[in-house]
């Protein structure tokens, strides 16, 4: 094959990946006096951060005056189940309201209380109210925030841009190999720094509320550079997505909607999360649906949680309990009811987009009828591990921020945490980018000889006669990771599942697709193949080694904790072209953070 001529372009950090942390890492480092080029899968502002509605969680103490970074730490190293690296933890609770008021410096416009305060509101796992928010279209506002602040900093965009390559020269980063999806013309981007900011890989299972680009791009690109990976095996199932109609099945219903008061009820109408609440957690949450109401309707000094409000691994859980054992709706799911607990005039001001989502794609009015709602691929708790200072991750110039960056959320993601996440860990990764390019006393290299190779390689599907059918393939993957590594796992399934993997691989490697290279769906599919299976192999071997249940890993032949794995984390990374794991120690905290876990903070 002739190896055709491609576009290149330069730059000292190379942000891929247009979602919030992304942006927030541009932004950063660009304000640092760094060249600093975006590629995004899509176009701009088309993130996954705008599919996250309900809040962003910080400790500003505006609804509660008790609220502070160490109950905000507290509550996100509990709902990890103490995996969590807690320097990330620290940092995350400690920076928060910082970033959440820049933000509004920058214009983000969020929903306000009758003093003018910024306006919190609960979410599950955490102590206070402490979701800032605007309605429940969050994650939209802060994305448009966040890209008139780049675009006005003058931060270079390449749109419909696929990166499927990174390149190293020695041991350190040099830059990737993208195609234009419009042409299907290859780019080459040199950069002395690399921020991987893709998101998830939600699309490796069949139910899902992940959009088409999740395809787990970045935890595939990084481990193929040699970065560690961690806590692959908690993938988050979010307890309330759409079940009716099937076109729509696993679209996101915000927890939000618990948030402002919404119950969850069986076929038989029970309010099952009462029953489902194990007893170490009594204490903290609502006895009775009377003293759950008490706390929704604003007396939440003096009483707990209601049950909706736990953490969305165990809520999950509970809802496939109920759908398991005959207690679940038609369309196999439960009932998520609003309209009884609030007004329709409330329920449109604070839900505007859930109630235009169900009255469009399900014809149910929300302000008078319950939403069937059942749990859905959400978000990946683990991701490339990183320095928790610089977000640098085990490959000198790969830095990752948000989603595809494991550590902070451990075993299970308190809900609003991800927004804050990327804010925090966004600036920091822009900032450790733009630092170690300064650092650089010239470019590092890209071989030319790689590059060609990157580009035959992605051309091959081209030139097959016959072959496989990826849509066929991807169609048996998502049914694959559905059935196999989904919320309940087993030693049989899972070594199923590997095997399969591998021979789905096995018929990647045989894919043809036809016709031109432009907006080629067939094409794409197949390189966004290599990454998908990647990511599922990593996640169900990281799932197999870990032999216990925690957090969002539930092993049913391992039902309960291991206190002794739950002080390792399992690693993953290539050896010898195949992925390996390894165990290493979780960190310990300090003395002082280490109370405030197991004790509690006082008055909280």
């Amino acid at each position: 094959m002739t190896v055709e001529s491609y576009e290149t372009y330069e730059h000292d950090v190379l942000v891929i990946g247009a979602g919030g942390a992304g942006l927030r890492a541009a932004i950063e480092a660009q304000a640092q006096g760094a060249s600093v080029g975006v590629v995004c899968k899509s176009l701009l502002g088309k993130a996954h951060t705008v599919m996250a509605e309900g809040g962003v969680a910080a400790a500003l103490a505006t609804t509660r005056s008790e609220d502070g970074w160490q109950v905000h730490f507290r509550d996100t190293m509990r709902g990890g189940k103490g995996v969590n690296d807690w320097r990330m933890a620290r940092i995350h609770a400690q920076e928060a309201p910082e970033r959440v008021i820049e933000l509004e410096a920058w214009g983000a416009l969020w929903d306000r209380q009758d003093d003018g305060r910024i306006s919190q509101r609960p979410f599950g796992g955490h102590t206070y109210a402490r979701l800032a928010h605007v309605g429940d279209r969050t994650g939209l506002e802060m994305i448009r925030t966040l890209q008139d602040q780049a675009v006005h900093d003058g931060v270079t965009v390449y749109m419909e841009c696929t990166v499927i390559r990174l390149f190293k020269d020695g041991d350190r980063i040099a830059g990737a190999l993208a195609y234009w999806r419009q042409s299907g013309r290859f780019v080459l981007f040199r950069a002395k720094a690399v921020v991987l900011a893709t998101g998830g890989g939600g699309k490796a299972w069949l139910i899902t509320s992940n959009s088409w680009e999740y395809t787990g791009d970045g935890h595939a690109l990084a481990l193929a550079a040699g970065a560690d990976l961690i806590h692959m095996e908690f993938v988050q199932f979010h307890p309330t997505g759409m079940v009716w109609p099937p076109s729509v099945r696993g679209t996101l219903v915000t927890e939000g909607v618990r948030g402002e008061g919404g119950v969850l009820l069986n076929a038989k109408g029970e309010r099952f999360m009462f029953r489902a609440m194990p007893d170490a957690f009594r204490n903290e949450y609502a006895a009775d649906e009377a003293e759950a109401d008490r706390w929704v309707y604003g007396d939440r000094k003096a009483n707990r949680r209601p049950p909706e409000l736990f953490t969305r691994d165990m809520v999950s859980r509970a809802i496939e309990v109920e759908v398991a054992e005959g207690r679940g709706t038609g369309h196999g799911g439960v009932y998520l009811d609003i309209a009884s607990k609030q007004s329709p005039e409330h329920i449109k001001k604070k839900l505007p987009s859930m109630y235009h989502q169900f009255k469009e794609l399900a014809g149910v009015d929300i302000t008078r009828e319950p939403m069937e709602v059942g749990p859905t691929t959400h978000y990946f708790m683990g991701g490339i591990k990183v320095d928790p200072e610089t977000e640098e991750s085990t490959v000198p110039g790969l830095f990752a921020a948000g989603e595809v960056a494991g550590g902070l959320h451990g075993a299970n993601r308190l809900g609003g945490n991800s927004l804050s996440d990327l804010l925090v860990f966004g600036q920091r990764a822009g900032l450790g980018a733009a630092q170690y390019a300064r650092r650089l006393s010239a470019p590092p290299t890209v071989d030319r000889s790689a590059v060609e190779e990157g580009m035959r390689d992605a051309l091959v599907p081209f030139e097959r006669g016959e072959g496989e059918n990826p849509f066929a393939i991807q169609d048996e993957l998502r049914h694959l990771m559905q059935e196999k590594v989904g919320i309940a796992r087993t030693k049989d399934g899972l070594e199923a599942a590997l095997d399969r993997l591998f021979k789905l691989r096995e018929r990647l490697a045989r894919c043809r697709v036809t016709g031109g290279r432009e907006y080629n769906p067939g094409w794409n599919t197949c390189l966004d193949l290599e990454s998908l299976l990647t990511t599922s192999e990593v996640v169900a071997r990281a799932a197999l080694e870990r032999t216990e249940s925690r957090g969002a890993h539930t092993r049913d032949d391992y039902p309960k904790s291991d206190p002794g794995l739950g002080r390792q984390n399992v690693v993953v990374y290539m050896d010898a072209g195949r992925v390996a794991t390894r165990r290493e120690p979780v960190p310990e905290p300090p003395p002082e953070l280490k109370r405030l876990i197991e004790e509690g903070v006082p008055g909280a």
